[in-house]
């Protein structure tokens, strides 16, 4: 499609969960809803057009090991986007991708910088492992570095205990998200069980990642502060196999992680009932493949959230959240055409039938 070519999107486009329109315009890359005069050389998609889905918990530019090469990146990067994935969260990555900010052909990135971890507390190679009396300093340098976020390891296998247990002493989660906050970015961490969850609240964290350990005690607190939570349901789908292979040496950490598992739907549907924020995140490029966000609306939908609820966790909610447009006018265009209506059955993202990006269909 050459820059002077018009799409026109028709059939039904889902600006919001109730605002249908029945057409849309691009014009140099950005979105219409009035038919450009003199338009000539028009392509049309028909279908249920949503804006780009977002994943809010995936990581560019990091597998198992720690960081890859910029054409592994790449590589990860189209997954996300041939599954209608056009914004990213990337939660944290040793990697520089600012590189993929000059191509227009892959996802719209925002980046918490790297993972700041306590010494000897995180998957190796991830993070920044430093101590408490550091912390304050590393998050002023990841927030300068990244798009607004800041990623701590808010727990992690304690192998004096040979449980998970919280990694930053109250005090000093405080001064760090101060500081955050100060600099304005945000912050968010990853927390699978229950310690550390009330102190970071307290402490004015904005989101947490995962959240199996949320309780009846503390949803209640995330809901009165509006903190997120983003519960990457099909990363906690790997928890058995995870606790199998410590059971020998950590056996009490293996328990934990299968009854955090277990409930995990409980969890996700007591803290959405009790108004606490909910998106979608895959949890991507550790371990996990890439291009699972189907999967995770799928989940959230198992986990008794409404599907039109869940859909907007990867969509208009997750776009507001993040402070990105959707199908704005005069946004770009960054859309995913389907079969059917998603709201009526999420499993149709599965299955994208176009995926526009920045005005250019391109799947």
């Amino acid at each position: 499609m050459s820059d002077r070519a018009v799409l026109h999107v028709k059939g039904r486009v889902l600006v919001g969960p109730d605002d249908v329109r029945d057409e849309l315009w691009v014009v140099g890359g950005r979105i219409s809803y009035e038919r450009p005069p003199g338009a000539r050389d028009i392509r049309t998609v028909e279908g249920w057009a949503l804006p780009g889905l977002v994943d809010a918990h995936c990581h560019v530019g990091l597998d198992a090991h720690g960081p890859v090469p910029d054409d592994v990146s790449e590589k990860q990067a189209l997954t996300d986007r041939e599954a209608g994935t056009l914004l990213i969260r990337d939660a944290g990555s040793p990697s520089d991708t600012r590189w993929i900010d000059d191509r227009a052909d892959l996802p719209k990135i925002i980046r918490a910088g790297r993972h700041i971890a306590r010494t000897r507390r995180y998957i190796r190679n991830y993070a920044h492992e430093i101590e408490p009396e550091d912390l304050v300093a590393y998050v002023a340098q990841e927030a300068r570095r990244g798009d607004g976020w800041v990623k701590l390891v808010g727990d992690w296998i304690d192998r004096e205990t040979g449980d998970l247990g919280a990694c930053w002493p109250r005090e000093a989660a405080v001064a760090a998200i101060a500081e955050a906050h100060r600099l304005g970015a945000r912050v968010t961490a990853h927390c699978f069980a229950e310690d550390s969850l009330r102190d970071l609240v307290e402490a004015g964290i904005d989101c947490v990642e995962h959240a199996t350990g949320l309780t009846e005690e503390t949803i209640p607190l995330f809901a009165s502060r509006g903190v997120a939570i983003v519960p990457t349901l099909v990363n906690i789908a790997t928890f058995p196999q995870l606790a199998a292979g410590g059971e020998t040496r950590f056996p009490r950490w293996s328990a934990h992680m299968r009854a955090l598992h277990e409930r995990r739907y409980d969890t996700v549907r007591a803290a959405y009932d009790a108004g606490v924020p909910v998106y979608v995140g895959t949890d991507a490029g550790g371990s996990l493949a890439h291009g699972l966000v189907a999967g995770e609306v799928a989940e959230l939908v198992t986990a008794g959230i409404p599907p039109v609820e869940a859909l907007s966790a990867t969509t208009w909610g997750a776009r507001r959240w993040l402070g990105r447009p959707g199908l704005d006018e005069g946004a770009p265009a960054d859309l995913v055409v389907y079969e059917g209506d998603p709201r009526a059955d999420v499993r149709v993202l599965a299955a994208p039938r176009r995926v526009v990006l920045n005005g250019r269909v391109i799947g």
